[in-house]
């Protein structure tokens, strides 16, 4: 049987539908039935040279398709044997004849009713014929190769004629020198003739003609010469030299203007308010804020003038000696730059003054102020130097080395490049205190802890809380993962190094602090970041949220104790939330800062090994501090070599937060990834070679405790220190399955001296380690007075301090044998196999009063675990559970003293070396787990695209976990990093571009009218939020997108601009393909409409693309397209244009992103401006080659607040039929093609 033939009919009637509005003919005809002979009459459409046939103009499936290649089409007489009607013979009827080029089938007989419709259809079926075409091009092409040919020799010949031209010329020009000397001649021949004859005519016309010719050639050739100028390098130099005058020109306006506002709205209300009856702030207070503003605005007034007057003068620009005015006062500027910080300081002061306050806020209401803040206007000049050195780097750019003006500027450059240095470190010092106070404003209620100049910024998002167990049962009909409740219960956190504020934001932007838990104090805060079944708060927080929540409970001394519960978006943001969190609990409770009370009786809340260390304070060769004391109290540094730096990350006194993210942001600009690892393994393996020997020292000189004299062993050239067990009973220490007992470590923070007591409560059943102000009432009965052991070194890895224990005198003391035996074993296995340390320990034998305790610290903290958290012990899983044990500083404690209780004489000189390398080695164990603990939460772009890095940190973590000394929450802590390293799953949920791109559901794209305004907007703002979170953050290191290599460096910054284009480009492309006036205004509203729902969906990128667009010349110039489009419309694209306007280095934009709530999608090109800003004004090195550590701050900054935008998911549903079309590159044109479109449209008004 033979198969019949296969043809894509899916196709065809694609074909038949294309033909039915756009075919060639289209038509009713009658055909001549083959069974039969009968006439029918069909729709007809002919489509290039595809012949479809419907039933009748309304069917949409067609009933037969001929195919007419190589056919032939004729007209024939009409049919004389037919039997036809009489109606048929009434109307005149005209046939033709389609024949096909090959024997055996039938031809196809039509006829119609109109001749002249007749001979149309034979007309278009002949030109059907694709071979035709063929040909024709054939022919043409033939054509066209003559024409070149002609050209071609055209060329030769004008060449040919311009070469007898110029010949011409030099006969010209030696034959008018003969006629001058023939002349002369003639002159010194006829020297007594007076009477001249009259000029020939001929030779009249003869010198007309000269003298035409003559203006010609010396028009030609000046045109030839401008022409050339025009278009030489040195004019394309100069065209940009007065761009960048003219730029700067109104740059300097602009300054002139904030300058004025500063003075005339600040300055001089505030020292009129401050000669009143009842000053809101003294002339002292204002003189430290506006230090030298006023002789500034004078300056750069003048400067301005200057700048006009040579503006007036164009094209002749002479800048150097403006410049050479401006020097001499810069003198003015460093006095500024110097009070730059003290000005800020004082102005937060300030601000605690409720009337001050209250007087500041209506000045910055003002319509000049713009609703920015006095803070903004004081830092307006430390960037105004930075911007001159990036202009005159510019005009030297563009100025060539001969000319008059280099050397000027080139020393003007060079000098405000030593002020630009100061500046940018100030700057960099300063911006803490900014962002605070920026914050504050913020905040309607107000926060006086922000004025606390010594707080340090750290983190902001959204977050969604959650309620608690005490609010589960007014929630209990909510369902938890609603959307209701993570609308009410989104909320803006911000986490300080002090503090915790929980914030909701209102529709106008400010935030109000919720009413429990709006502040919360970090030192009273204990971070839970997994719940477990066991804690009261796990159903009402725990369940559907993937484990993306965490806890913090807070014991506030004068209240009672509350938690809050908190969702993150992602498991990213939750690990970056929780491992900040605890450093900042680490550095107080490090350092105990937060009690002044303490530091007058006591040098352990700022160890002496810190205070004492000139390293940490002296400037050096190799380092440089600034004014400011980062989180730990130790003065940031400003500069620093890399070893100095390495060392700062693994000191294991401390660890400020703040160098941590700045050096995990920034580190590959001077140094790798390769050079940390090994630095950390170096702390790990060798962590006393790691330590400087003048820390070490330090170190163990303070490890000395307070002891009475018939314990001091006088043969013994270092105290032993002995610890005993507090006096708890023994069924304190096994719970019993009846009740729960809770082990807490309160902060010793209201005494200097330390008590143990044991108070048991009916209730709680809580077991507590406290330290009440009344020590001496809660000694148990001795018969000699307690001393206590030496404390532990004070290590900023392992803040947990642990519980200040007595000597074995008083009471019943138990005994742990088994943890007991297992530390000694261990104690006395490192003795074996490590050196003794007594190279590095001073003799010493120091005597301290009994009233002089110093505060006992353990060196057993995870990274994972704090000190404050706590562990219960319930009665089915007593030993099963983590979370049932007791914390390793409580164990590690109780165990020593344990061991130390069997013999009052104490440690032998090798066990004591030995515990003190056992507290080091841990304390390095701590800080290793910990930095790699934010280095993977934050920053696992690193280990995604460095393999060998991952390979490292495995293999170091693997040795880690073989270390038979590690601690429990060590060993959780080291498992939860390998575990995120092996699992990454943090970007499985989210979706990609390349998913996007891959997907070919729809056959063929949406066109723009059938999509809805929201739609659009939703599906461009989910596309521009995955191309914005696709940028990983070193791309934003070096201006890599300015280099010449720019694809290879920053492939994706330059997908995020290519992105960008393409959409602005669609959006132009759409309104001109509409041919009449009324579907371009609809697509302009339309458009419109677009961007003001991705302002309502924080998506100001979206915006930008849209009214970038519609500023471009093509579509700005269609006036009467623009005269259609309503008032409404084009109001509200002069507010959108507002709000994403550069004016000001985007100082609306920014405003607006202070005010909204995450998700966003900010304008890239406004931070890659701040950061080519930062790296043009200042080097990564100093002339010494050490790092600039001030200007790697400012950079991690800005990063911080991209990634905090990347962090943000958009919860939108992705819509195929819709990112089809926005990303269907065939619909988007060209700038030339648009711009001709454009012209046809509407052509260009001829000149009157």
């Amino acid at each position: 049987m033979q198969k019949s033939v296969r043809y894509n009919e899916g196709h065809a009637l694609y074909l038949s539908v294309v033909a039915r509005k756009e075919g060639t003919k289209r038509g009713i005809l009658s055909k001549k039935s083959t069974e039969n002979s009968r006439w029918n009459d069909k729709y007809f459409a002919l489509y290039q040279n595809v012949l479809f046939y419907f039933d009748n103009d309304q069917s949409t499936r067609p009933s037969g398709i001929y195919l007419l290649e190589g056919c032939t089409c004729e007209r024939v007489p009409a049919h004389k044997g037919s039997a036809v009607s009489k109606e048929t013979v009434d109307k005149q009827q005209h046939y033709f004849l389609v024949v096909f080029g090959h024997d055996g089938q039938k031809p196809l007989e039509l006829r119609t009713e109109e001749e002249s419709d007749c001979n149309k259809w034979v007309e278009y079926i002949q030109q059907a014929s694709y071979s035709d075409i063929i040909i024709e091009r054939e022919v043409l092409m033939q054509k066209y190769i003559h024409l070149v040919q002609i050209m071609e020799t055209e060329k030769v010949a004008a060449n040919q004629i311009r070469t007898q031209l110029e010949d011409q010329d030099t006969e010209i020009e030696r034959l008018k020198a003969e006629i001058v000397l023939l002349n002369k001649d003639k002159e010194r021949m006829l020297p007594c003739q007076t009477n001249e004859e009259e000029e020939d005519p001929d030779i009249k016309k003869i010198k007309k003609v000269q003298s035409f010719m003559r203006g010609w050639l010396c028009r030609r050739k000046w045109k030839i010469i401008v022409q050339d100028y025009i278009c030489s390098p040195q004019a394309e130099n100069m065209r940009k030299r007065n761009h960048i005058v003219f730029n700067m020109v109104e740059a300097e306006t602009e300054y002139v203007c904030q300058l004025s506002v500063l003075v005339n709205f600040f300055l001089r209300p505030l020292r009129m308010a401050a000669s009143s009856k009842k000053p809101p702030i003294s002339h002292d207070d204002v003189s430290s804020i506006f230090l030298n503003s006023e002789t500034i605005m004078f300056l750069h007034e003048i400067f301005h003038q200057g700048l006009k007057a040579r503006i007036a003068n164009w094209p002749t620009l002479v800048l150097a000696d403006l410049f050479d005015i401006l020097l001499p006062m810069l003198n003015i500027y460093q006095e500024f730059v110097r009070n730059h910080q003290y000005s800020l300081q004082v102005l937060a002061n300030c601000k605690q003054n409720r009337d001050f306050d209250k007087l500041l806020k209506q000045y910055e209401t003002n319509t000049a102020c713009e609703e920015r803040m006095l803070e903004t206007f004081l830092t307006y000049p430390m960037f105004q130097i930075p911007r001159y050195i990036i202009t005159l780097h510019e005009l030297l750019a563009h100025t060539p080395h001969e000319h008059v003006e280099r050397k000027s500027l080139e020393f003007a450059k060079s000098k405000l490049e030593e002020l630009s240095k100061m500046m940018h470190d100030e700057v960099s010092d300063t911006e803490n205190i900014r962002k605070n106070l920026a914050i504050e404003r913020m905040i309607v209620e107000g926060c006086d802890i922000l004025l606390d100049t010594s707080q340090t910024f750290v983190r902001q998002g959204s977050l969604i809380q959650l309620p608690s167990s005490n609010e589960r049962g007014m929630l209990s009909k909510v369902r938890l993962g609603s959307l209701s409740l993570k609308k009410e219960g989104e909320r803006q956190c911000f986490l300080f190094t002090k503090h915790f504020l929980v914030c909701t934001r209102t529709s106008g932007g400010k935030l109000h602090l919720i009413k429990q838990g709006g502040v919360l104090t970090l030192i009273e805060c204990t971070l839970v970041e997994e719940l477990d079944a066991n804690d009261e708060d796990y159903n009402s927080g725990s369940q559907g949220f993937n484990h993306l929540e965490f806890k913090i409970m807070v014991e506030p001394p004068d209240g009672p104790a509350f938690s809050v519960i908190l969702l993150a978006p992602s498991r990213q943001e939750k690990a970056g939330w929780t491992s900040d969190i605890s450093q900042c609990i680490d550095n107080i409770r490090c350092n105990g800062l937060m009690t002044s009370v303490f530091e007058e009786n006591s040098k352990v809340t700022v160890p002496h090994m810190i205070k004492s260390d000139a390293r940490l304070h002296k400037d050096d060769v190799d380092i440089c501090f600034s004014k400011t004391l980062n989180s730990c109290k130790v003065p940031q540094i400003r500069y620093a070599s890399v070893e100095r730096l390495l060392e700062r990350l693994t000191d294991l006194r401390f660890l400020s937060i703040d160098f941590l993210n700045t050096f995990l942001h920034t580190y590959r600009i001077f140094t790798t990834a390769a050079v940390v690892m090994d630095k950390l393994a170096d702390i790990y393996k060798k962590p006393f070679t790691s330590i400087p020997v003048r820390s070490l020292e330090l170190f163990f000189a303070t490890n000395q405790g307070t002891w009475g004299g018939e314990h001091f062993n006088n043969k013994s050239p270092r105290l032993c220190r002995k610890f005993s067990s507090p006096p708890l009973t023994t069924p304190s220490l096994t719970s019993s399955p009846g009740h729960s007992r809770k082990l807490s470590l309160s902060s010793p923070f209201h005494s200097h001296k330390l008590s143990l007591s044991s108070p048991f409560s009916s209730k709680a059943g809580v077991l507590e380690l406290s330290t009440p102000s009344s020590s001496a009432a809660n000694f148990p009965t001795s018969s000699h007075p307690p001393s206590f052991s030496s404390p532990l070194p004070t290590i900023p890895g392992s803040p947990e301090p642990a519980p200040p224990t007595l000597e074995d005198g008083g009471g019943d003391m138990p005994r742990i044998d088994a943890c007991c035996g297992k530390l000694r074993r261990s104690i006395r296995r490192a003795v074996l196999e490590t050196v003794s340390l007594e190279k590095f320990l001073p003799e010493s034998n120091p005597q301290v009063s009994e009233d002089r305790v110093p505060l006992t610290e353990s060196p057993c903290r995870s990274p994972s675990t704090h000190r404050h958290t706590r562990y219960r012990q319930s009665g089915g899983s007593t030993g099963e559970n983590n979370r049932g044990t007791m914390s390793p500083a409580s164990a590690y404690a109780i165990a020593t003293a344990a061991a130390g209780h069997s013999s009052s004489q104490g440690f032998n000189n090798s066990e004591r070396t030995c515990d003190k390398e056992f507290i080091i080695r841990r304390a390095a164990t701590n800080r290793v787990l910990n930095v790699l603990r934010h280095w993977v939460s934050k920053h696992s772009q690193d280990f995604e695209m460095n393999s060998e890095l991952k390979m490292g940190v495995m293999t170091l973590l693997e040795e880690v976990l073989r270390d038979p000394d590690l601690l429990p929450q060590e060993r959780k802590a080291t498992g939860n990093i390998v575990s995120a390293l092996s699992h990454d799953d943090q970007d499985d949920a989210q979706l990609k571009i390349e998913d996007i791109l891959q997907m070919t559901e729809c056959p063929k794209a949406e066109c723009f009218d059938s999509l809805s305004a929201m739609e659009l907007a939703e599906q461009i703002t989910l596309l521009d939020h995955i191309v914005f979170r696709s940028i990983p953050y070193e791309e934003f290191l070096g201006q890599g997108w300015m280099k010449l290599e720019k694809l290879e460096r920053t492939p994706y910054i330059m997908k995020t601009s290519q992105h960008f284009n393409d959409m602005s480009n669609l959006v132009a492309s759409q309104i001109i393909a509409h041919t009449d006036v009324g579907s371009r205004a609809n697509s302009i509203e339309k458009w419109l409409a677009v961007a003001g729902i991705c302002r309502c969906l924080n998506n100001y990128n979206g915006v930008l693309e849209i009214t970038s667009a519609l500023n471009r010349s093509a579509i700005y110039r269609l006036k009467k397209t623009w005269a259609k489009v309503c008032k409404q419309t084009k109001s509200l694209m002069s507010r959108l244009q507002k709000t994403v306007s550069s004016e000001g280095r985007f100082k609306n934009l920014r405003e607006t992103l202070k005010n909204c709530n995450p998700p966003c999608v900010p304008y890239l090109g406004m931070y890659l401006t701040d950061l080519a800003f930062i790296e043009e004004a200042t080097p990564n090195f100093t002339e010494e080659g050490l790092v600039n550590f001030s200007k790697m701050r400012m950079m991690s900054h800005i990063i911080r607040e991209i990634r905090q935008f990347q962090g943000a998911p958009y919860r939108i549903e992705h819509q195929a039929k819709v990112t089809q079309f926005l990303l269907d590159r065939t619909l988007v044109m060209d700038e030339d093609t648009l711009y001709e479109l454009s012209l046809k449209i509407e052509p260009r008004l001829l000149p009157s």
